[in-house]
């Protein structure tokens, strides 16, 4: 094993570290020969999304120590998506070499994966990924479910519904008062199917969770005995040499893309599952996700694309059972962390709730839950949530109504005076990942307050930002190439005519190419204010939204630059 170059060497190389053993109430003596299990923990008081994993570790713990292994826990950056600003995405490619280097500089022989909120899963996946030591997932789980005046409450998919009601003067001051003390309801992620749901379903989907627990709500017993389980999988991987490589495939993340659109998941799993796949040098163009789009049914009811919660879900059979309803489209012969196959991992699994997950031969809609969209506003591909959209604006001609960057729309978005109507569009810019820097979610644009009040609900919306996954609405997304790159989205003016047409994939300005040289011509690039550290490094590096906006020099560009570099253990 790895760690036997740490503990089991010559002995002047080994004394210092079985030393530090010893000092933290170890004897080596009893660990002689057995693997050394890292657990990598996002918990903070950060994170209310990780608030449980404290806990988790010590039941994984036990499964370690019971299966005959070290486990030695240790802290990673954690990302949060409350109070993170601009956005928790700018750091999920600093938290996957955080977990990538503390993996390769350690006596660890395998690792287990505390997750939770959004981006720490993709984070740790893409660090297993690149590291390749035997490395299995864990997650915190969904929050409980509180209830606003006898309804209850979805987390995030209500809160945009509410704040709408807010603005549009339906809701008093009293009753948004009483909406906050309830919204946040105990530990956990969301509990809709938005991105921290999605990406662990997705994890679970890829093999790297045991079967049936990406759903287990947060606070649910069985949680803590699947981290006990987790504990003493991860010995086993060891010794049976399990890593990430036999796991994560090309077929492997096409079963992701299937499960993404059968679940109705989260646009922001595209950019992860891209980034994904590329630190196995694996290529995942848009296309492939249009192309499983097609041909995928939308089974699962549940906010933001639909009515339920993630208790029904988990309930009615989670993950297994879905993947189980569209399993003549899935490859069953991919290996998972259980050692078994994705077809051995859910040949006992049915939905126990028909009104939560469909029949097969009853769906929610036959195709489509996501579409890629291409054209000259976005040759190189943007993305729609079709299952959470408007089908009256699925196909559309409107104005832009064009804010230059963030702070634009929070100065204009609820001005009385502002030039828009039912049949505008609205155009959100420098809101990619190069341009704020970190690709926010600030691309799901209200509803001008003004509309609102007139019963208008949803309009067209375009930018190259993305959305929470908990979202809903006619938002296009991912646009690119960014505003901040050069894309055609930076040039987008006030009155210019935009057609939206999802059924052929298209998404056109339509103006003349004279018109267009002319300003392409004008265009400069925007000064930064980032000028040092980590945001410029992020701007130097990052890659655009159809290649994962993963850095270009973490990316592998061939399968030699994968291998595994082992450091040089001697004195330090």
């Amino acid at each position: 094993m790895r760690s036997q170059q740490w503990f089991g060497a010559r002995e002047e190389q080994t004394f210092q570290n079985r030393s530090a053993l010893r000092s933290m109430g170890l004897n080596p003596d009893d660990f002689a020969g057995k693997p050394v299990i890292g657990i990598a923990n996002s918990w903070s008081d950060l994170n209310n999304c990780n608030a449980n994993l404290r806990e988790l570790a010590e039941a994984v713990k036990r499964g370690v120590l019971l299966e005959g292994g070290l486990p030695l826990e240790f802290p990673t950056i954690s990302l949060g998506e409350e109070f993170m600003k601009p956005s928790a995405m700018l750091y999920r490619n600093l938290m996957a070499m955080d977990v990538e280097e503390t993996l390769r500089a350690n006596p660890i022989d395998g690792v287990v994966l505390l997750c939770n909120c959004d981006k720490t899963t993709p984070a740790q996946l893409m660090a297993a990924a690149s590291a390749d030591l035997p490395a299995i997932q864990l997650n915190g789980g969904p929050r409980a479910i509180s209830h606003f005046h006898g309804e209850p409450i979805g987390s995030g998919t209500d809160l945009w519904r509410y704040s709408d009601e807010r603005r549009a003067g339906r809701i008093s001051d009293a009753d948004w008062k009483d909406l906050e003390a309830c919204y946040g309801c105990g530990v956990g992620a969301c509990n809709t199917m938005g991105t921290a749901s999605t990406m662990t379903s997705l994890s679970e989907t890829l093999g790297m969770m045991l079967p049936g627990t990406a759903s287990i709500p947060a606070t649910d017993a069985r949680r803590m005995q699947a981290a006990t389980a987790t504990g003493r999988r991860i010995v086993q991987m060891v010794h049976e040499d399990l890593r990430p490589s036999k796991i994560l495939t090309a077929s492997a993340f096409d079963n992701a893309i299937r499960a993404l659109l059968a679940l109705g998941g989260s646009t922001n799993a595209v950019v992860h599952l891209i980034a994904m796949a590329g630190r196995r040098n694996i290529s995942l163009p848009l296309s492939r996700f249009d192309e499983l789009a097609r041909t995928t049914p939308f089974l699962v009811n549940l906010m933001p694309s639909g009515q339920h919660l993630m208790d029904r879900f988990h309930a009615a059979g989670g993950v297994s059972a879905v993947l189980a309803e569209i399993c003549d489209l899935l490859c069953l012969n991919n290996l998972t962390v259980t050692g078994r196959t994705l077809g051995e991992n859910i040949a006992r699994a049915r939905s126990f709730d028909r009104e939560v997950i469909r029949l097969r031969e009853q769906p929610l809609a036959e195709n489509g839950a996501l579409a890629v969209l291409t054209g000259n506003l976005a040759p190189r591909g943007a993305i729609i949530k079709a299952s959470a959209a408007s089908a009256k604006l699925m196909q559309h001609r409107g104005r832009a109504v064009v804010f230059h960057d963030y702070e634009d729309l929070l100065a204009r978005i609820n001005d009385p005076a502002l030039p828009v109507d039912a049949d505008s569009v609205l155009v959100l810019q420098n809101a990619g990942p190069k341009g704020v820097p970190g690709f926010p979610e600030w691309g799901s644009i209200p509803v001008p307050t003004k509309l609102l009040q007139a019963g208008v609900t949803d309009v067209v919306r375009i930018s190259d930002s993305r959305m929470s996954g908990t979202a809903f609405g006619t938002v296009v997304l991912h646009v690119a190439p960014e505003a901040a790159d050069g894309g055609l989205i930076g040039l987008v003016q006030d009155g210019d005519m935009i057609e939206l047409d999802v059924a052929s994939r298209r998404l056109q300005l339509l103006i003349d190419d004279s018109e267009l040289s002319r300003r392409r011509v004008a265009w400069q690039p925007r000064p930064t204010k980032h000028l040092r550290g980590y945001p410029r490094l992020y701007i130097d590096h990052v890659l655009q939204a159809d290649e994962g906006c993963d850095f270009d020099f973490l990316r592998s560009s061939s399968d030699a630059e994968l291998e595994f570099v082992q450091p040089v253990v001697g004195r330090s």
